[in-house]
């Protein structure tokens, strides 16, 4: 939803979607091209298989014990920033913009701070990419009504961290029924 928000706000001229290996990529890739496709938005997918490293919900095992929430995956944004920023440079990008949002805020690598080193990192290197997080200080539903984005779009979003189907209950459906609600007085 927060991706898809910030998608339809800042219209960026190319979006990236990363398949890492989590459980639910297989959805999450077809979401965010059909939101591109109607947006007008290229699209990229970059595909590196880190299940491996995974953790917890989105990787279909327990959280390691230091995981902040139940769906931590170890280094997760600095991951999806590092490949995104890694294929961008290729294509000429000069920014990478993150979806998130406030929330996010439980685990470090969601936290201002984060984004500030990732962009000092990115920028430093060749290429000199910024990185920014627009969204950072609102909520999901703040980002939602700021950005407009019409229902029939958002309802594209996957936010399941179990699978391809939406389970209902892991914290990203529940976050998907509560933001859906609250926006428009109903969940779908």
């Amino acid at each position: 939803m927060d991706s898809i928000a910030v998608a339809y706000w800042q219209r960026p001229e190319l979006a990236f979607t990363v398949d890492y290996g989590q459980r639910a990529a297989e959805a999450e890739v077809s979401a965010a091209s059909q939101v591109a496709d109607e947006l007008g938005i290229q699209h990229e997918v970059i595909s590196i298989d880190c299940s491996q490293i995974g953790s917890g919900d989105m990787a279909g095992s327990d959280a390691i014990d230091i995981a902040p929430v139940p769906e931590w995956w170890p280094f997760r944004n600095q991951l999806l920033i590092t490949f995104s920023a890694a294929r961008g440079v290729t294509l000429g990008v000069s920014e990478i913009m993150t979806g998130s949002v406030a929330s996010d805020s439980s685990h470090a690598d969601g936290r201002l701070g984060f984004y500030q080193a990732m962009d000092t990192v990115t920028s430093y290197q060749e290429g000199g990419i910024r990185v920014s997080a627009p969204a950072l200080r609102m909520t999901t539903v703040e980002l939602v009504q700021l950005s407009s984005v019409p229902r029939e779009i958002l309802a594209w979003a996957h936010s399941c961290h179990t699978g391809n189907i939406a389970c209902g209950q892991c914290r990203g459906c529940i976050k998907h029924y509560e933001v859906t609600k609250e926006v428009y007085g109903i969940a779908y």
